[in-house]
């Protein structure tokens, strides 16, 4: 693909330890300075471990006139809690939010069920004030209980005010034409943008795969299945991830958004091989 072709952003996670925010940092300004890049998204942590400092990191992200987009879950906050965060967020300049429901504990205590309440509040409290973006499962939440119901949920966020949608990762291109084919039959043409995981580690690939059930072709694992060494396997990995994206922006896919997991070097290098 050519450069500004289409819409390129990845995701990293805050570091518990503070004394790490600003090696972070640097990783987050160089893949800036190597890739033409649209925004950067920061995700609360494992299981939203990392709120207290994550206002912090965006604070320092911003000044390198780098654009942030939050993640802010709603099941594990209270509803004061959240308008005091997106007021925040307004006040040091940000203007997009990935609005989520978020991991459910069981000692959860809060009114807002899924993240249409949270879209509901955002336009309510911050109509004029956020571009907000939604997640979108192509090979369905593990909480949902049919694929229509998938669609119709998806449906539901742009009807609630989200202005684009980010898929969970896949490795299968079909499942992800075929859900927005699906979306689009109900009249529905905002931007449903692809997630990519670059594969560098067996391991823990198959650990996500049980949380967010992601689907893993089985003849991805028999690629994997004979590698000896890391750098085989991250090798493989990245053929694999480059024939992904480029079937998807042949297909039409408006963007890429990369799960980084703090790893810069394999998206950089899936990057340099896609972008002439």
């Amino acid at each position: 693909m050519k450069k500004n072709e289409v819409e390129i952003s990845f995701e990293m996670f805050p570091q518990k330890e503070h004394y790490k925010t600003k090696s972070f940092i640097k990783k987050i300004k160089q893949l800036y300075k190597k890739k033409d890049i649209k925004f950067c998204s920061i995700t609360y942590g494992a299981g939203g471990s990392n709120k207290k400092n994550t206002l912090e990191i965006i604070k320092n992200i911003k000044k390198q006139k780098i654009e942030c987009v939050p993640h802010l879950a709603c099941i594990t906050t209270k509803e004061k809690d959240l308008i005091k965060t997106l007021k925040s967020y307004k006040k040091i300049g940000i203007k997009k939010i990935l609005a989520l429901r978020g991991d459910i504990k069981t000692n959860t205590k809060t009114k807002f069920i899924n993240s249409l309440d949270l879209l509901t509040l955002i336009k309510k409290n911050f109509y004029k004030n956020f571009e907000v973006i939604v997640t979108a499962y192509p090979e369905m939440h593990p909480n949902t209980i049919s694929f229509e119901k998938e669609v119709c949920f998806v449906i539901k966020k742009f009807m609630f005010g989200a202005n684009k949608a980010i898929t969970q990762y896949f490795y299968d291109p079909d499942s992800y034409f075929y859900f927005v084919e699906k979306v689009r039959k109900y009249g529905v043409e905002k931007h449903i943008i692809p997630g990519i995981m670059p594969i560098s580690n067996v391991n823990n690939l198959k650990k996500k795969k049980k949380k967010c059930g992601a689907n893993i072709p089985k003849w991805i694992y028999k690629k994997l299945e004979f590698c000896k060494t890391d750098n085989d396997i991250e090798h493989i990995g990245n053929d694999i991830v480059i024939k992904l994206c480029e079937t998807l922006i042949k297909g039409g896919a408006p963007g890429l958004h990369f799960y980084t997991l703090n790893k810069l070097e394999p998206t950089l290098n899936i990057l340099n091989s896609l972008i002439t």
